[in-house]
């Protein structure tokens, strides 16, 4: 990490990514602050959870300026988000609030506070089709919105802002109930999995890469420190297909998964070719392929057995 940098902030440091990247930061030496709702388990810190320090957020914009106001971080890094690839009419404000409302809030702060620095993550979602701007559902079109609000505050109050495009991401210790954990499930042969056809394809990145992209941006906004608004995407060296996913892991794990393929179709909307006509943040390269993030996907499951 630069030298300059002493403290930073993490909003979503209960989520895969956040957590991960979190106690990356402090392993490199820096005063981490995080962000917490009433219901978040920051069991996922651990242990390096006593080397935190936490700051709950009643939702409202007055603490978070005062929250602000209070840390002064070098950087922060914004990771909250709330997912979902499809929604109904319940799930609106949830949506806004999280993804839009919060990250107004977080935006303000920063301005009364006087921190300039952010680094955002926001999803490949937002380019269906490979088009500029096309989101493939409400929660995509909830992230262009964030940055539509970040370029005004980069523009008009001088944040220097860089935003990192993630398409899926995997690794251990992953609580959410995404594709590796059915494989595995599947694997141990408690259940066969009911896929679509398998031919969409998929842009997985490994856990510490993606860390280590973070870090590297919170690096770049120090070295060319002026106001703006910056954008890059992260991309594995070699897109898989959902069956080639599979196959590798059966072929690391040496079991059989027993597969429906074709008994479920295709989602709505569904992204058959990850969005590649993003600029690769520069400096940073994916160091960990497919079989070797599998490799230690199923060692961690071992020590946890």
């Amino acid at each position: 990490m630069m030298p300059e940098q002493r403290s930073v902030l993490v909003t979503g440091a209960s989520g895969f990514v956040g957590s991960h990247l979190a106690r990356s930061l402090v392993a490199a030496g820096l005063e981490v602050h995080v962000l917490t709702r009433p219901d978040s388990d920051l069991s996922v810190l651990q242990p390096q959870l006593d080397r935190i320090k936490t700051h709950p957020h009643d939702g409202s914009a007055a603490q978070m300026v005062s929250i602000l106001g209070s840390v002064r971080p070098d950087c922060v890094y914004h990771l909250a988000t709330h997912f979902l690839s499809a929604h109904n009419a319940g799930d609106i404000d949830d949506l806004i609030n999280a993804n839009v409302l919060f990250g107004a809030q977080l935006l303000e702060a920063m301005d009364a506070a006087g921190v300039r620095r952010l680094v955002n993550a926001a999803t490949t979602w937002q380019h269906y089709h490979d088009r500029d701007y096309e989101p493939v559902n409400l929660y995509a079109a909830t992230k262009q919105a964030f940055e539509d609000l970040l370029k005004y505050y980069t523009s008009a109050r001088g944040l220097h802002a860089l935003t990192l495009e993630l398409s899926d991401t995997y690794g251990p210790h992953d609580r959410r109930k995404k594709l590796f954990a059915a494989l595995h499930k599947a694997a141990e042969g408690k259940e066969k999995l009911s896929m679509s056809p398998g031919e969409q394809l998929l842009d997985l990145l490994y856990i510490d890469d993606v860390t280590r992209a973070f870090m590297h941006a919170g690096e770049l906004l120090f070295l060319d420190d002026k106001a703006g608004f910056e954008k890059y995407q992260l991309s594995a060296a070699k897109r898989v297909s959902l069956k080639e996913l599979v196959s590798s892991y059966e072929t690391v794990s040496g079991k059989k998964i027993q597969v429906d393929w074709g008994g479920r179709p295709y989602r709505e909307r569904e992204v058959m070719n990850p969005w590649n006509q993003g600029k690769i943040l520069p400096g940073w390269k994916p160091e960990i392929n497919l079989e070797e993030g599998i490799k230690r996907i199923l060692a961690q499951k071992q020590v946890a057995d």
